[in-house]
Order: C-alpha cells, then structure tokens, then sequence
C-alpha cells in the first residue's frame, strides 16, 4: 500500500493550492526542500492578473497573452487560464488574501504589454500574501501532511508509471510511494549568475521528470526581467514592474528615457525587448550604468505600494524617494519545462505538473507579466480532477543514483569540485544562454557541461551501501543534496542549451545575434524526449524537428 495517495513536491503558490484543490478523502504528502513559507512565489512583487474589472474582458486577456507568446502559446490553455481567473481570485478574497483596495473596490494596476489595468496587487508583497494565507489553510487540512526539509532526489517508477519520489527525508534516502505524483518545483534560475530566483531554484522537477522519460518542451525560453537590484554585495533583487507601471522611468546615466529608442511603449514595452534594450545601450556606453527612477510618482503613492522595495534599497544604502536605484537584467522565468494538458497531466502516467516546472502553454515564447500566479492558482485547481490508478507494485530493489561508486578523490577534493561547478556553470550559462546567444559560445559550454556531467558518478558522495531508511550524519546530507543540486543544474544547463542551439531563430524571450529576427519555419515547439526511457543518468535527449503550427 501506499504510502499516500497523492505526493505534491514543492511548497510555492502551485504546490499549495494543488494539494488544497485534491480532493479532501485523498491523502497528500507535501514535499517542501525548506519550509512551506521559502518559495520563488513568496518572492513575487508585482501581482497576478486577471480581467474582472468592468472595462476588461477575458478575451482581451487573452488577445494580450497570445500576442505577448509571440506566436506559441496553447490557445486552450490560455482560454481556460483566463476564464477561471475570476473564480481563482474570488477563492483567494475567501479565504482571507488582503489584495489592496480602493474606495472598497479591487484595486489594479497596470503591467507591460497588457492592454487594461488588470494586476491585482497586495502592496509590492502579493507572492507573500497569497503564499501565506494558502500556507495557513494547508495547516488546517487533515489529509495534508507536511514533509518540510525533504529534498526530492529522483521519481519512483514501478510498472512504466510514476509510483512515489526517492528523497533526503529526515536524514535518509528513503521511498515515499504514493499513486500520483504532482510536481511543483518553481524554476531553475540559479543556473543563471544572475538572477532574482532563491537559492533553492535548481530546476530540479525538469531534471527529474527528463530523467524518467517525460516529455519536455520549449526549455530554450527563459525570461530575463529588466531591472534587478545591481549594488555590489546585494542580492539580484527584483523591482517589480509594477513600478514602471505606476510611473517609474529608466533611465541611463545622462538621466535620458533611453528605452524609446528601441520600442515605441518604452519601459513597458515585453520583457524581453527592454531587457535587451539595457544590455544594447550598455554595449555602446562602456562603463555606464542603468538606473530607475520613481521620483515621477507621487512620494505618498510609492509608500503604499512599493513598501518593501524601498525597505530593501535602503538596507542596502539606496532611498528610491531620492535617489534612482541601479538595475540591470537578470534571469527570472522559465517559460519551458514539463509538458502537460489541460488538466495537468504529464507524458508519463501518475505524473502531473503545475507552476514554472510545467509548460502549460500559456506562456508561449514569453510570458506576459503577472500571468504566473494566475496559472499557478488555474492550472493547481484542476487537480481536482485527478485520476489516481490502482495501486501498483513496487520492484524489490532500491533503486538510487547514489548507489556506492569507488573514486581516487577525497571527500574534501569531491566537495571543492562540486563547489567549483556551482561558481563556474552559472557564470558561463549566463554568459552564452543569457540575454543574447550565439552558437559558438553555447556549444563552447555544452562541451564544458558534459565533461562536468560525466565526472558526476566519480564526485558521489561516499555513502553506506544500503541507503533505504540508513540514518546519514548531517554532513553525509549536505553533501548529498549539494551533488543532487549540481547535477539538476547540469542536466537543466544542457537541456537549455540544446534547445537553444536548436532553434536557429529570434523569438520571445530566445534571442540570437545569429538570428536575429524571428522565421515562420520555426514558429513550432522545441520537444525533448529522453531516448533512454526511465533509466538514469540520461546521456541524451531528442529534438523535434519544426513544424508549423
């Protein structure tokens, strides 16, 4: 029997509300690598969008989605997004989420390349708030048990399906079978040395599901959000775009509003193209800097809506009220990940999908802001219909990635290795995948990467033979999760450059200097496929070749 009926793998806004949205007589175990509060959702400034405002209209929703996906959104999944957002939003208003009001009416702002203000917002914290309240209802549900400070290493298969995860749980490598599996990791930013996502984001769920033979799509687009925090020793933190929203200008060190140079809407223009449009400007002005500068809104109206942007520029010596505050890009959000259906079911059976782990389809190329909680809320609801399959059964054999290996290195020398990998991938990710790619420069680091990858069964951790329910010493568990993590970035590093490499064109947030400029022939999803299926490590991946949509 299992050990429950439905295991949920990550803690963020998707994870919780997939596991409040399970059906109650169903048994959840709720994996969290921290605790249930440390999520990339809990990071999230600006807000989540939906059209309920009496100006607004699903179908403009829509129409700003699809144009904002630059051709490759899912438009059923985009129709189903949209039209639930009102009945997502009026669930958070129950069950206690303070969105921001005025005169005692849903207060919204407006967001780049949406054509009505429909971001709803609590202050500059929404991620924060809504996590907090869906954190406090999970509590309160008998059938939710949380597993906090257990790191899922690999999938459970058992019969061709996915049977349970194998995790660090309590300080051991232990089988947690369960019917269903839904995986709601969040991202893979820190493979990025740039980048607004905690420290926990190691694209972990993508590598787990590549790794067992689920269907993979558009992995090569990433979102680069143009004004991160850029004060030496800060953190990449993000400054909403709510703030160019409200009035905020860009601006270079001459104070001019250079982003109208390149794209007719500015600041507001995608995403993408202001991103670029720093990193151009920067390119022709060695040595110069980006700044954004609130002082166009009213001082009063930047206390009540940016409270914590400015608590944060100012530990770290900057008074947004007065003064700019330095930005430059930094990778933000992965529109590629598992490929799933309307209901987020996955390729492999008894697996699902919700949040930035998933490609629902909504996003396209490039995500339109603050439709990420949105399709966290929608896409979490929809495993209310969950299928669960009978029981099935477990192989007797334990099977683990850390199985005992034998290597000339030393404990200390396997760990600086590791540690030297963390330092060296992502600088190298960011500079050939970041912003702006070109072949040489991936394939240069995919070489990099494999030589890396194939050095990871030698820098296992030395562990006891017979792992199943064996109590490791905490530095035995520090080193498995630091090698577990490094070969997720791995993986995911190779996935991304693949796909990038393979798209031989401009789209979204995929931007080449090789190609620059988009071709119909590749308006197609980029599909990865594991060749070896359900077997680990796996050494190589399959491209689907375009197809016009």
């Amino acid at each position: 029997m299992s050990d429950y009926d439905v295991l949920v793998v990550g803690a963020g806004a998707a994870g919780l509300y997939a596991a409040l949205c399970i059906p109650s007589h169903l048994s959840v175990g709720l994996i969290t690598k921290d605790t249930v509060s440390e999520s990339a959702s809990d990071w999230a400034q600006g807000g989540i969008a939906a059209a309920i405002a009496p100006d607004d209209s699903p179908q403009l929703h829509i129409e700003d989605t699809l144009r904002a996906g630059a051709g490759l959104c899912d438009r059923s999944a985009v129709e189903l997004m949209t039209q639930q957002a009102g009945d997502c939003i009026a669930a958070l208003v129950d069950m206690g989420v303070a969105f921001d009001r005025t005169q005692g009416q849903l207060a919204m702002t407006l967001e780049a390349a949406h054509s009505r203000r429909r971001v709803l917002h609590a202050a500059d914290t929404t991620g924060r708030a809504i996590v907090a309240i869906l954190g406090q209802q999970v509590l309160q549900r008998p059938n939710i048990q949380i597993l906090n400070q257990t790191f899922a290493l690999d999938l459970w298969l058992a019969e061709g399906k996915c049977s349970g995860v194998i995790a660090l749980h309590q300080g051991a490598v232990r089988r947690l079978s369960s019917r269903a599996v839904v995986l709601a990791t969040g991202g893979g930013g820190q493979v990025f040395s740039n980048t607004t996502n905690p420290a926990l984001s190691t694209g972990d769920g993508v590598a787990m599901a590549w790794r067992a033979g689920a269907r993979l799509q558009d992995l090569e687009f990433v979102q680069f959000h143009p004004t991160a925090l850029d004060k030496a020793g800060a953190p990449r933190f993000l400054i909403s775009e709510a703030v160019r929203g409200e009035g905020a200008h860009l601006v270079d060190d001459a104070g001019r509003r250079f982003a109208y140079n390149y794209h007719p809407q500015g600041e507001l223009a995608p995403r993408d193209i202001v991103s670029r449009a720093i990193v151009s400007h920067l390119q022709q002005r060695d040595g110069s800097r980006v700044w954004l500068d609130l002082r166009p809104i009213a001082t009063d109206r930047i206390r009540h809506r940016f409270p914590n942007i400015i608590a944060v520029c100012r530990r770290w010596g900057i008074d947004p009220l007065s003064e700019p505050i330095p930005v430059s890009p930094a990778a933000h959000y992965w529109m590629g990940g598992i490929h799933t259906g309307l209901n987020s079911e996955t390729s492999l059976q008894n697996l699902y999908a919700v949040g930035e782990t998933a490609n629902t389809g909504v996003h396209g190329a490039n995500r339109l802001a603050s439709n990420s909680l949105l399709e966290c809320l929608v896409f979490g609801a929809q495993l209310q219909h969950i299928s669960l399959s009978p029981e099935a059964t477990s192989p007797s054999t334990f099977p683990s990635a850390l199985e005992p290996c034998s290597s000339p290195l030393s404990t200390e020398a396997r760990h600086q290795k590791l540690q030297e990998i963390r330092r060296q991938l992502p600088q190298m990710m960011w500079t050939s995948a970041g912003i702006i790619r070109y072949q040489s420069a991936m394939e240069e680091t995919l070489a990099q990467v494999e030589q890396w990858r194939q050095a990871m069964s030698q820098l296992r951790p030395q562990l006891p033979g017979q792992l199943d329910e064996q109590r490791l010493e905490t530095a035995a568990v520090k080193a498995v999760q630091l090698w577990a993590e490094t070969r997720n970035l791995l993986d995911i590093a190779t996935l991304i450059l693949r796909s990038a490499a393979f798209r031989q064109e401009s789209r979204g947030g995929h931007y080449r200097s090789d190609f620059p400029h988009p071709d119909p022939a590749w308006q197609a999803h980029t599909v990865v496929e594991s060749e070896t299926m359900g077997r680990s490590p796996v050494d190589a991946s399959r491209l689907s070749p375009p197809v016009q949509l």
